[in-house]
């Protein structure tokens, strides 16, 4: 009687906190623009690379071809002159000549995040006091800049960063992950959020003053942080300032991932935020709208159980089906439904292995991640 209890009220609070999630999601001006006017601020893009796939062209294309009306200028970084990307990028400093745009060859790299030891030289180099960092794959709208600055305004803001959604699922393997990114992560944050203000950022894009990074040791003070962008975040929030998000949304483009790729990316993923959030990951589970109900019926079978496990379940697939095709912004895809439970249950595995391992793949470098969260290379 009282396991019966006991796991229904853990159905209970899966489902609960399911419609606070969604609740959350539905309550932020998701793809809002927030002006209509012009931004006068100049701005340098901080842009690390390495190696190329078919969808890298298209990204860096789409940061030379802003609507904005104050200089840009624009850092890519390389760890080597021969490095594939380069092509990519002296093709788009010939098509568009006029732009501020340079390749810089990073090295010697010093830290085990060799992301932020290149942002470490394009820093150097920078010559404007507004600065936009951004990942390799990302793409933004024309109008990104102009929105996504506008927050920066405000003096107590600290750091503007974005949502963004896996464009491009290609693969079975990458549409289940589009769940995680596409439906979960982005309201889970805003759930999180509604108890207290964000002390962390979102890596895709971000955009500070070049002086608070001075003020907390610059990229060299993260260059063997494997979470640059979750602890530059936290140390620009622990000197009082805001972090914000804007409601603009960009778009990470892929190759095409199998299922062991997407999972050890996914792996990365857990053990990273287990080391930063340590306390709120753990419970994380319990937030799992599948796992809970399945439980309740596999140990107390009957019409309450039973009932409860089919609406709760049904509650999920909406409520997640629902947020992706509003982050994706198109309708709502009831044959992917199916995709809801089996991230829920592959979800427990990545939950269990966070905490069981502490050894991470990330771009086919393997690494040790310590208990602080540095990066020790295997």
């Amino acid at each position: 009687m009282l396991l019966n209890t006991l796991l229904g009220f853990l159905a209970l609070v899966s489902l609960a906190l399911t419609l606070w999630q969604w609740l959350a999601g539905w309550r932020f001006p998701l793809h809002q623009r927030v002006i209509s006017g012009t931004t006068t601020q100049p701005v340098t893009l901080l842009k690390p690379l390495k190696g190329c796939d078919s969808c890298t062209e298209v990204c860096q294309r789409s940061w030379f071809e802003q609507q904005y009306g104050a200089d840009v200028q624009i850092l890519f970084g390389v760890a080597s002159a021969e490095d594939p990307v380069c092509d990519v990028v002296r093709r788009l400093l010939a098509e568009f000549p006029k732009s501020d745009a340079e390749l810089v060859v990073c090295g010697p790299l010093s830290g085990s995040n060799l992301k932020v030891a290149k942002l470490v030289e394009l820093e150097r180099r920078a010559r404007h006091s507004t600065l936009v960092i951004s990942d390799a794959d990302v793409r933004v709208p024309p109008d990104f800049l102009a929105n996504a600055l506008a927050p920066l305004s405000a003096v107590e803001v600290g750091l503007v960063n974005c949502f963004y959604r896996l464009a491009n699922p290609t693969t079975r393997a990458m549409q289940w992950e589009a769940v995680a990114i596409n439906a979960d992560f982005w309201s889970q944050v805003l759930q999180a959020q509604t108890l207290k203000p964000l002390d962390f950022a979102l890596g895709a894009v971000m955009i500070t003053r070049r002086q608070l990074l001075s003020d907390i040791g610059g990229f060299a003070a993260l260059a063997d942080c494997l979470a640059d962008d979750y602890q530059l975040g936290s140390r620009i929030a622990r000197r009082g300032h805001r972090i914000v998000l804007s409601s603009i949304v960009a778009e990470c483009w892929a190759a095409p991932m199998s299922w062991e790729q997407v999972w050890k990316h996914q792996l990365r993923w857990a053990r990273t935020i287990r080391v930063c959030q340590p306390l709120p990951y753990f419970f994380s589970i319990l937030s799992n709208g599948t796992l809970w109900p399945l439980v309740w019926v596999a140990c107390a079978p009957g019409r309450l159980s039973i009932g409860f496990a089919a609406v709760s379940w049904a509650i999920r697939v909406l409520t997640a089906l629902d947020l992706q095709a509003r982050l994706e912004q198109t309708r709502l895809r009831l044959s992917r439904g199916w995709l809801v439970p089996l991230k829920d249950l592959l979800q427990i595995g990545l939950w269990a292995l966070a905490f069981l391992g502490n050894r991470i793949e990330w771009r086919g470098v393997k690494m040790r991640l310590a208990r602080d969260g540095t990066l020790v290379r295997v």
